[in-house]
């Protein structure tokens, strides 16, 4: 086994990268890894101790320090008192197990945008020669927790994270996968405080296209429904009532469940349907913050024996792939999905070799459209 001294030189004439963007921690931390991935150095070699390495790199050791300490919770060193840093005999196999492994973790899976968000994230992943895990979360936090654990056991190469909402995710599910080395990208919305990049839906904009259709079919009496309410509930209800403009009565329901799934709260939804069109004057148009609640919402109209769009409006939010029977006759504001996994794709990938840190506040904002489907009528008169 060498002795850690001998690598003094080999330490010496590799200085870290030029990267002011990027906290010399990583920096380290990423030089060591390519050194192991490499065979440079092996299992069970020892490194020079931090007082040494601080001298070699010309950093702070407190720096060393943080690099060594995120080495030793992925498992890549072992950390002995006493007797020093030594990279772990098992430390190729722990990288190469997750470094072609991409993960995707989403509040659900069946219904909204998400299948086909999956599907652009698996194929980008595939087109880079990486295979792909899933978790679904239902929306709820430990499960999430759970599996940001489980991930973290695997070594995974990155993670794209759709957050929960209600309650929103905590900062440190973020900073774990970090301490690990794990690049993540936040989809659709952030988590307060995290610095990670960020594919950004615009709540807002799409509210207020939706209300922007609703008023130029001339609705007067307009309903927006949402399974519960969450900041981007609540913005896609500011953009909407923009989009609608003076003159035109809004009602505003919000569900109580923090399931994404619409079925999960059938009976509300259906309860507060019969309210609102037994009223003198019911509404003429809905606008839902999912398809899946905009198809649940048509099956019960139709069952009432009410006609869409010829006796109500019906506008959904969704993906550009409308995939379905349903899902593809319904008028809906859309959300480029596609795009979405593509960009995932391509920033963990940048993260994980060093072409952008780990910690990046870069925002990208999904671009909106609208598929113009059969449940959108002018208003009778």
């Amino acid at each position: 086994m060498p002795d850690p001294d001998s690598r003094s030189e080999s330490f010496q004439a590799a200085s870290l990268h030029q990267d002011a963007a990027t906290p010399k921690h990583e920096q380290l931390r990423n030089y060591l890894i390519a050194q192991v991935e490499s065979g440079k150095l092996n299992g069970g070699e020892a490194l020079p101790s931090e007082h040494r390495l601080a001298e070699i790199l010309g950093i702070a050791r407190s720096t060393v320090r943080q690099a060594l300490s995120t080495l030793e919770q992925s498992g890549i060193v072992r950390r002995i008192h006493g007797k020093g840093t030594f990279i772990h005999e098992e430390a190729r196999q722990r990288l190469k197990k997750g470094q072609d492994l991409f993960a995707l973790i989403l509040p659900e899976t069946s219904g909204g945008f998400y299948p086909s968000l999956q599907v652009s994230f698996e194929a980008a992943a595939g087109a880079s020669h990486n295979q792909v895990i899933v978790c679904n979360t239902n929306n709820e936090i430990d499960k999430q927790g759970n599996s940001i654990l489980q991930l973290m056991d695997l070594h995974v190469a990155g993670v794209a994270i759709v957050p929960t909402t209600s309650p929103e995710t905590p900062l440190f599910h973020i900073r774990q996968l970090h301490e690990r080395g794990i690049p993540v990208v936040c989809c659709s919305r952030p988590v307060h405080g995290a610095q990670v990049p960020l594919l950004a839906i615009p709540f807002e904009e799409i509210g207020q296209r939706a209300g922007t259709l609703i008023r130029e079919h001339g609705h007067q009496r307009v309903v927006m429904m949402s399974p519960f309410q969450t900041t981007s509930g609540l913005a896609y209800n500011s953009g909407f009532r923009k989009g609608l403009g003076n003159g035109i009565q809004l009602e505003t329901f919000f569900g109580t469940s923090t399931s994404p799934d619409a079925f999960s709260q059938e009976d509300r939804i259906a309860a507060e349907l019969a309210r609102l069109f037994q009223q003198q004057s019911p509404p003429t148009a809905i606008f839902t913050t999912f398809d899946s609640l905009a198809e649940l919402i048509y099956l019960h109209l139709q069952r009432t024996g009410l006609k869409i769009p010829e006796d109500v409006s019906l506008i959904g939010v969704g993906g550009t792939r409308r995939l379905g029977a349903l899902t593809n006759r319904l008028t809906s504001i859309t959300i480029d999905e596609v795009r979405m996994g593509a960009e995932a794709i391509e920033l963990l990938e940048k993260m994980r070799t060093g072409k952008l840190p780990l910690s990046t506040n870069e925002l990208r904002v999904m671009p909106v459209g609208v598929s113009e489907g059969r449940t959108l009528a002018p208003a009778s008169p």
